[in-house]
């Protein structure tokens, strides 16, 4: 050990003063690999330095794919505690990766269980544990320890006996269930997952991440389908559901700490024809910024916006699909006029997020609590500002337009595609056109786009560029940019999501319109007269700014101009200028 410090003290590696930092640590039962990565070693020139001075290859991973078959064949818990990662087996030895030279303990437990000699290369740390858990799936060693000590007779599927879900419940207890339930959990926050999938199939569990708002599937080991009722009843007893009830849907909470950020997770638990699934949605506090400067509105959007947020009384809604980011731009609003001279009532199903200084309701429609209900009795709380989670019905529209004609600046949100859309949809809830002439002041509609890696960022190929110019003409933007793909963004090319919105201030001409029950289309054609810019038009904006690709912005939005007798039609030359 000491030659090899010294070596690399007068290698540059390590300073002097760190050689009895190293033999400490070294005396404490660390590995010497540790203990000079603690002493401050560089990785990009310690991994040089042994392969140099040992004669040890450096493994090429950079295109390297897993032999999944190869490293099945050994213990996922050896390979994982002692980072190494089998590359290929040949003439009686196996090669593997490793960054822990001078740990010799996993060399020796995969020589004497695989009865293989075991030659070693040397690899980046990051790239050794990211193949490692590509190829064998989160929660690879807890499944394999509990495996082994599998009973077939202690976990039965929950039948209809409540007997049988007292034994489930004891079998969700079990340290390598809870053990794997929380790998699971926290791979999603690491991976920056919103959602997370538990889907049961007839010998399946797949198990699904929700990332920048594509679906991507997590690699767990073929053996966690044995396990599929005790890890769903795990889940439930998490947010305090009744395990013993398999055929009617539930929904639960839990609140998590995971590496020190405080993490609310919904649970929404639905039977289905293998069992039951299970989605957890990850509402992570610490990450929330609600500033109207993080939206990344256009300039002259957040204008029309800010204005908005200055009006006395009026309603002001946001529309688009589930997971548009809807809630989170009226809470920036809200941040935004939040104030001690303004009193802010929510009601919401659920609470996502809690805002300080701002009184929020729970929606609980088994006590009876329901929006209408409760946004009766928030109007006798003296209110300035009310927020409704959603307008879902006649009766709660009836009593926001209400609201907003007897003095109170009203936000909510409605599931429309576009923004003259919710004129429509209001007026089929059965509030009458003059109501919602008088009341409604903004609609806002929007999608949330990817945005490029920053990390692997790189200018698209020529190729490409030509088919978008032959698809869309000559207004297509210079130089493009894409993401390659790398570990940060985990070879996605993206990280990160914003938003693209389409508002659209209500005008007297507008307001003329509703009373005349005009259409969609048409109330959309004056709109688009009068200046607005539509989701596609918005999308554009970000690509022209080399914030997102052509793919994203096709993807989420869609492109309409007007047709004969002022209806739309879906068309493709994205309007660049």
């Amino acid at each position: 050990m000491a030659d090899v410090v010294t070596r690399m003290i007068e290698a540059g590696l390590l300073d002097e003063r760190a050689a009895p930092q190293v033999r400490s640590a070294c005396g404490e039962g660390r590995s010497l690999d540790e203990a000079i990565r603690a002493a401050g070693a560089s990785e990009d020139r310690l991994l040089p330095f042994l392969a140099d001075a040992f004669a040890v290859p450096l493994a090429e991973l950079d295109n390297w794919q897993p032999d999944e078959q190869l490293i099945a064949r050994f213990p996922a818990r050896v390979l994982l505690t002692h980072q190494l990662l089998p590359l290929s087996e040949s003439g009686g030895a196996v090669t593997v990766a490793t960054s822990r030279f001078f740990d010799s303990t996993g060399i020796d437990e995969l020589r004497l269980y695989s009865g293989l000699d075991v030659h070693v290369q040397l690899a980046p740390a990051h790239d050794v544990e990211r193949l490692i858990h590509q190829s064998l799936g989160v929660g690879a060693d807890t499944l394999q320890s509990l495996a082994s000590d599998y009973d077939e007779s202690r976990i039965e599927v929950l039948g209809d006996d409540l007997d049988d879900g007292l034994d489930l419940a004891e079998a969700a207890e079990e340290a390598s269930i809870v053990k794997f339930v929380n790998q699971v959990l926290t791979e999603a926050i690491n991976r920056r997952a919103t959602d997370v999938h538990f889907e049961t199939f007839e010998d399946s569990l797949r198990v699904r991440y929700r990332v920048d708002g594509v679906l991507i599937e997590a690699n767990v080991p073929p053996s966690v389908a044995r396990f599929r009722p005790a890890i769903v009843s795990r889940l439930k007893i998490l947010s305090h559901l009744d395990i013993a009830e398999k055929r009617l849907p539930q929904d639960g909470r839990i609140k998590l700490k995971i590496a020190g950020r405080e993490i609310d997770v919904r649970v929404s638990v639905i039977p289905m024809l293998h069992g039951e699934a299970v989605v957890l949605r990850l509402l992570d506090r610490g990450a929330a910024m609600f500033g109207l400067e993080h939206l990344g509105m256009a300039s002259r959007d957040n204008a029309v916006f800010d204005r908005a947020l200055g009006l006395p009384n009026g309603i002001v809604l946001v529309t688009g699909p589930t997971g548009s980011g809807k809630t989170t731009t009226l809470y920036a609003g809200l941040s935004r006029i939040n104030s001690i001279d303004r009193k802010i009532i929510t009601i919401e199903d659920p609470v996502e997020y809690q805002l300080h200084g701002i009184n929020q309701i729970q929606v609980a429609e088994k006590a009876g609590l329901s929006f209408a209900r409760g946004l009766r009795a928030i109007l006798r709380h003296d209110p300035d500002v009310v927020l409704i989670g959603e307008i879902r019905d006649q009766e709660t529209a009836s009593i926001a337009v209400q609201a907003s004609l007897t003095g109170h600046l009203v936000f909510s949100t409605l599931h429309t595609n576009d923004a003259p859309g919710a004129i429509t949809r209001l007026i089929d809830m059965g509030v009458e056109p003059y109501l919602v002439a008088s009341s409604l002041e903004l609609v806002l509609a929007q999608r949330l786009v990817r945005l490029i890696c920053p990390a692997c960022r790189e200018p698209l190929p020529d190729v490409e560029m030509k088919r978008l110019r032959l698809e869309f003409g000559d207004e297509m933007p210079a130089e493009l940019t894409r993401g390659r793909g790398c570990r940060e963004c985990q070879d996605t090319g993206y990280h990160g999501r914003q938003g693209v919105f389409e508002m659209m201030p209500i005008t007297e001409e507008l307001r003329s319109m509703i009373l005349r029950r005009c259409s969609s289309g048409e109330v959309r054609a004056a709109a688009i007269r009068q200046g607005m810019r539509t989701l596609r038009e918005d999308g554009w904006r970000l690509l022209r700014e080399g914030r997102t690709t052509a793919e994203e912005v096709l993807r989420v939005t869609k492109d309409e101009r007007l047709g004969v007798n002022g209806h739309a039609e879906s068309v493709i030359e994205p309007p660049l200028t």
